[in-house]
């Protein structure tokens, strides 16, 4: 979701963004990681362009899915087998990996590291 708005962006990600127009959503989690970002900033005329952006082009044009009592659910599941394991995720990390996949949806991240050890939760990089 910041991708547009870096002084250098990614041309691949760009691209991907532009091609999937209309069946892209973000979550609750990744909204308030944007929002927390820009807020932090003093007051500039970068900050007031980041929040018009995600006032623009995030909050007015795609879904922001909730994190509910089922992604509650499998995120807990999911954190007790990888605790297990001795990988326990960031809480945040759990959070977001437990909306795309009860929602079914396909997690897009630079991030796979973290992310390709959720159970049944497709995984793809933009930005290669």
């Amino acid at each position: 979701m910041s991708e547009p708005i870096k002084s250098q962006p990614n041309e691949r990600v760009l691209n991907a963004l532009s091609k999937h127009d209309g069946e892209l959503a973000t979550c609750s989690i990744v909204w308030h990681e944007l929002c927390y970002g820009a807020v932090r900033l003093s007051a500039s005329k970068k900050r007031q362009a980041i929040e018009a952006y995600l006032e623009e082009a995030v909050r007015s044009s795609l879904p922001i899915l909730p994190y509910d009592e089922e992604a509650a659910g499998w995120h807990a599941r999911e954190r007790a087998r990888l605790a297990k394991r001795g990988r326990p995720p960031s809480a945040p990390d759990g959070q977001i990996a437990a909306i795309a996949r009860v929602n079914d949806l396909v997690l897009v991240t630079a991030n796979l590291k973290d992310f390709r050890r959720f159970q049944g939760l497709k995984v793809e990089n933009w930005s290669r």
